[in-house]
């Protein structure tokens, strides 16, 4: 059964909530990108634990600092935990992130953090990788149509990403996104793809994370919270 925006917008509220039990004063945090991370961002704000933060993009940072949260840049202090969504999940707590468009720099600010939390809804549970959307691929607008045909070659379908305008839509790095759609069983391999991927040149980063996430908050229509945790990381 789909789920109504409003209840969705609450679930996720009672997600944010739970999710500052893993939030120390003192802590700097990596401030994620779309609507879970927003509704942790407003939480944080409200608790009022003094914490630092570190966008992943453009709309966090102005959203933090309007709610007073401070601001600094990566590389500043070791960072001590990530808070984000995704767009997918699958059992071994693999993901694909970057709907919201900043799948680069959420990649790199969760590389740079000691736990990585990811926050989700019931929904975004899928067998396979792939089987709910698409792969976000971020590419520099002049190598496009090559990086276009190289990935189809992987088997997906890649669509320049644009706006109810028909304008193409740039990351906070200037670079294009490519929507690329999977085939309904999913993807096989998801960790060789993503290394294949990685090495057609001008494509800058892919939305897979591969083995990234410490712990996934999984949100019920109730309002209740499953944590699952990654065993290894090998």
């Amino acid at each position: 059964m789909k789920v109504s925006s409003d209840n969705q917008a609450g679930d996720l509220t009672a997600l944010a909530e739970y999710a500052l039990r893993y939030v120390k004063p003192g802590f700097t945090i990596g401030l994620g990108t779309g609507r879970a991370a927003s509704a942790f961002i407003r939480k944080l704000a409200e608790s009022k634990i003094t914490v630092r933060g570190v966008p992943t993009s453009n709309a966090s940072e102005a959203l933090a600092r309007s709610l007073g949260i401070e601001i600094v840049p990566l590389g500043v202090k070791r960072i001590d935990a990530d808070f984000d969504g995704a767009d997918e999940v699958n059992a071994r707590l693999d993901l694909i992130k970057g709907y919201g468009g900043a799948l680069v720099r959420e990649k790199v600010v969760a590389m740079a953090s000691r736990r990585r939390i990811i926050l989700v809804g019931a929904e975004k549970r899928v067998k396979h990788l792939g089987q709910r959307g698409c792969v976000p691929i971020e590419v520099i607008p002049f190598a496009v149509p090559f990086a276009m045909g190289e990935i189809a070659r992987h088997g997906l379908k890649p669509k320049i990403r644009t706006d109810s305008d028909c304008n193409e839509i740039l990351s906070d790095n200037g670079n294009l996104l490519l929507d690329c759609a999977c085939s309904r069983q999913g993807l096989k391999n998801p960790a060789r793809l993503e290394r294949e991927l990685l090495a057609i040149p001008g494509v800058v980063g892919t939305g897979l994370f591969i083995g990234i996430a410490d712990i996934v908050l999984i949100g019920a229509s109730d309002g209740s919270v499953q944590t699952l945790k990654r065993q290894s990381r090998s």
